[in-house]
């Protein structure tokens, strides 16, 4: 029986100085002599390094623009003039560099970009973490919680006349307006910035199959930021993926002696447990889980899918249906749905689910594959 395995995304500046070495609970659950060396040493010094093609953009687009100006300045230059012609694209974190190369990113690599411009042209910048429901995507047996981050860039110290002033800076999102409008956030450190990159350079390859870089991605995730759960829950799982079921207990049980309801860590040591042949103490935390959590993320769409292969399409809809309206804009529940529709003869609902399915893609070859689909139905339609 395959078991999905929970990990958290962070939907998700200038050069860091290195963390200091992690001390008690956290060095004690680092493992490096069960893992191959990193082909390249993980620095976070690079997460926000400006490339020459920045800095040559730096000089020659945003600082004429800029003169006498201010940090409204730079968000227009960058966003709304529409200069970078910037894709959101959640496919892989991108450092700042990256994300520029590519003119696309999730919105943790966009803030990252951002703030590196800021910050080389000295403006205080402010890192939020939003209240948001968690979304949840899937690649495989992986399941991800994705959180969203902005920033707010301030006036330089020059240009202010006062001490702190809530009309000197600007927040920079990259969620439509009408997702953040009221938007709750809480500020967070550079060190957790910088863990949740990490993290998601983990997540991301683990899904890749390289438990081994996954490992010094996590393992750094941590060191930079022991506060940060999220990266604890993933380097359990890089444990879990690559047989050290032992020490995957120890992470999950780490993140469970400080935060006993954390459903991802809860549903991860319930596989150790059953792993380590320790099956009564499973089934207890699953039992748990479930009263918790009686229908998780994905439940529905799972009962869709299972629906859809025994021909059962009516059921399927509904099913899916139940997903979606938890779940709006993610777009794999929205295209089953369609799907369903399809199989029952309702062509004006398929075509209007592909459509929210296209429209809240967040990857090229998405876009693609519901374009196509979308093609071939309208095609259908009117032939």
């Amino acid at each position: 029986m395959r078991h999905a395995i929970m990990l958290l995304l962070c939907a998700l500046l200038g050069a860091c100085a290195s963390a200091p070495p992690a001390e008690g609970p956290t060095q004690l659950l680092l493992k490096d002599a069960l893992f191959e060396p990193p082909a390249r040493p993980v620095d976070a010094r690079e997460i926000f390094a400006l490339s020459p093609e920045m800095r040559s953009y730096l000089e020659k687009e945003l600082i004429p623009k800029l003169r006498g100006g201010s940090q409204r300045q730079l968000v227009e230059t960058l966003y709304k003039q529409r200069d970078l012609r910037l894709e959101y694209d959640s496919v892989r974190t991108r450092s700042a560099a990256e994300a520029f190369a590519s003119r696309s990113g999730n919105c943790l690599s966009l803030v990252i970009m951002t703030a590196a411009f800021a910050k080389e042209l000295q403006l205080p910048v402010h890192y939020q973490s939003a209240v948001l429901d968690e979304t949840w995507s899937r690649n495989g047996d992986f399941y991800f919680a994705s959180g969203h981050v902005n920033l707010a860039i301030g006036r330089r110290l020059v240009d202010r006349y006062s001490v702190y002033d809530v009309e000197d800076y600007v927040t920079v999102d990259f969620l439509p307006a009408s997702e953040i409008r009221g938007l709750r956030t809480r500020e967070i450190p550079e060190p957790t910035v910088v863990a949740m990159y990490m993290n998601n350079r983990a997540a991301e390859a683990l899904a890749a199959g390289r438990a081994s870089e996954a490992y010094w991605w996590s393992r750094e995730a941590v060191r930079n930021a022991p506060a940060f759960m999220p990266a604890y829950n993933t380097l359990g799982v890089v444990y879990l993926q690559s047989g050290h079921a032992a020490e995957a207990d120890k992470v999950f049980a780490h993140v469970l002696a400080g935060h006993p309801s954390n459903v991802q860590a809860m549903a991860n040591r319930t596989i150790a447990l059953r792993s380590l042949g320790r099956t009564e103490e499973s089934r207890a935390l699953a039992e748990q889980l479930a009263r918790i959590e009686p229908n998780p993320p994905f439940a529905f769409f799972k009962r869709g899918m299972a629906a859809m292969e025994s021909g059962d399409y009516r059921a399927a809809r509904d099913w899916f249906a139940k997903e979606v309206d938890r779940a709006a804009y993610y777009h794999e529940f929205q295209f089953w749905l369609g799907m369903a529709n399809l199989r029952l003869g309702d062509l004006g609902e398929a075509r209007k689910h592909l459509e929210l399915a296209m429209d809240s893609s967040t990857t090229r070859n998405d876009r693609a594959l519901y374009s196509a689909k979308l093609d071939r139905l309208k095609g259908h339609v009117t032939q």
